[in-house]
């Protein structure tokens, strides 16, 4: 009949367990976006692109693939396996992994064992006299002798405790627990985003330094050429002394600009070297600007993105996380002013005489449910509430804060760089027209049909519109960068 009870208490127990969680339950909603970055466009029209080639199919993007770049591909990859704030993230991500693991197995049975071999002596004058003088008080002295003597305890069992969650404080703790690691996971992304941004930036601040390096030795080169040739025919006196003074002047400008250039090769080569976890000087030959490859031409991004580029920002995904964990522990608290329910069980073997502790008269048991319910706090349980409550109001509050400064950090990077591929196309067309008018000004002045001054303006405004498009292919390269990490590539 015991066991039948037993049965029927098991049975109502997993019934309850199975009882909806108190608490809010939370319901992920998609993050407000558009369908395409022209909806949510902030400034010129221009920026979008002409109609007709709204209409094209959106370009997919291959993330950092999209540069071409192998030697960036592969340090990317060296970055990623040295980074030490990747591996503090990941370790981080592994911490709350371990712990959601640990909120979990709160959901079963918990099961122990134990043994003892205890040497003990009662006191002589303790409460258990007493019952030895109500008992047999003239045999008062032999009893208490007997008890009192020294004797080996021996001890053996295991014992079994089951909380039955009729409240559903341990679902809401495993959920919370479940959405502590994603925001783990979600951190670890950002971490890893971050680091191939830093790496992908310098990088193309070093192609950049070295193409104007590159322009700036030609200069030099050209100059010096030049200036050789002007005091030739100063020699045989068919030019003025001016015109080589002047050319002179040019040439110690352009050799001025190479110290400078030099300079920010090298800072660029060493804070890509830090972010690979090299010692200086590691990486310069890799990193030399003859090994540089072509440079590909970068993807026109004026068409607009799908809405679901946002959705992989890390952000939004740790956001969103937050926002559930928080949801989750309202849950917990409210719990917490019900009821708990404990099934336990034990049994095992007890005896003074080591000879007698297997016996089965040595054995000893017990099971049963065990309550508990809170009664008066001082109104503690209930602050608790209300705290949770309120962090779940601020974490919807972030939430919300982060999908709109997302959007708009999309839209500021689409918009820089959408912007400098118009002005690039500009410039590489003056760059263009502007060799084409050098040429024909160093060909009048050989034959005499323009002075000096002419071809010098010409060769400036030459110099001038390769720095400019060099400057604008940085620049490009940067947003790019920027568009990249804005949509959580």
């Amino acid at each position: 009949m015991r066991f039948m009870d037993t049965n029927v208490c098991l049975c109502a127990a997993a019934l309850l367990a199975g009882c909806a969680a108190v608490g809010p339950d939370h319901r992920q909603t998609p993050a407000p976006a558009p369908t395409d970055w022209t909806a949510w466009h902030g400034g010129s029209p221009a920026l979008l692109g002409p109609e007709r080639e709204r209409a094209r199919p959106e370009l997919p993007l291959a993330g950092w693939a999209a540069f071409g770049d192998p030697v960036l591909d592969a340090l990317q990859h060296r970055a990623l396996a040295a980074s030490h704030d990747l591996r503090s993230a990941a370790l981080r991500f592994a911490q709350s992994r371990a712990l959601h693991t640990a909120t979990v197995v709160q959901r079963g049975p918990q099961l122990g064992a134990s043994a003892a071999a205890t040497r003990q002596r009662q006191s002589e004058s303790g409460a258990a006299t007493r019952m030895v003088e109500a008992l047999s008080p003239i045999n008062r002295e032999a009893l208490i002798d007997t008890l009192s003597d020294p004797h080996t305890l021996y001890q053996a069992g295991f014992d079994a405790s089951w909380e039955i969650d009729l409240w559903g404080r341990v679902r809401r703790a495993i959920e919370a627990a479940d959405a502590d690691a994603r925001v783990a996971e979600a951190l670890l992304h950002q971490a890893r985003l971050s680091l191939q941004a830093e790496l992908a930036r310098h990088y193309a601040e070093l192609r950049g330094a070295q193409r104007q390096l590159r322009i700036a030795q030609a200069d030099v080169e050209a100059a010096t050429q030049a200036l050789a040739l002007m005091q030739a025919r100063v020699a045989r006196g068919l030019a003025a002394d001016l015109d080589a003074t002047r050319q002179r002047t040019l040439l110690a400008g352009a050799r001025a600009q190479l110290p400078a250039l030099q300079q920010q090769e090298a800072q660029a080569i060493s804070q890509i070297t830090l972010l690979a976890g090299d010692p200086p000087g590691a990486l310069d030959t890799l990193l030399a600007a003859g090994d540089a490859p072509p440079a590909r031409a970068l993807p026109d991004l004026a068409l607009g993105l799908p809405s679901e580029f946002a959705q992989r920002r890390p952000d939004i995904a740790a956001a969103q996380a937050r926002l559930h964990a928080a949801t989750a522990r309202i849950g917990v608290a409210v719990a917490d002013l019900y009821p708990r329910l404990v099934l336990g069980a034990a049994a095992g073997f007890e005896s003074v005489d080591g000879g007698r502790f297997g016996d089965w008269g040595s054995r000893q048991w017990r099971i049963g449910p065990a309550l508990s319910l809170p009664v008066f706090d001082q109104g503690r349980r209930r602050s608790t509430i209300i705290l949770r409550e309120l962090q779940q109001q601020e974490a919807a509050v972030a939430y919300q804060q982060t999908v709109l400064r997302a959007w708009h950090e999309i839209d500021g990077a689409l918009t820089a760089y959408t912007a400098e591929r118009q002005r690039h196309a500009q410039l590489a067309e003056r760059e263009h027209g502007s060799r084409d008018a050098l040429a024909l000004a160093q060909s009048r002045y050989r034959n005499g049909l323009a002075d000096f001054g002419t071809a010098l303006d010409a060769q400036r405004t030459l110099l001038l519109a390769q720095r400019e498009t060099a400057e604008s292919e940085r620049r490009m390269a940067l947003g790019l960068v920027a568009v990249f990490k804005a949509l959580g590539a």
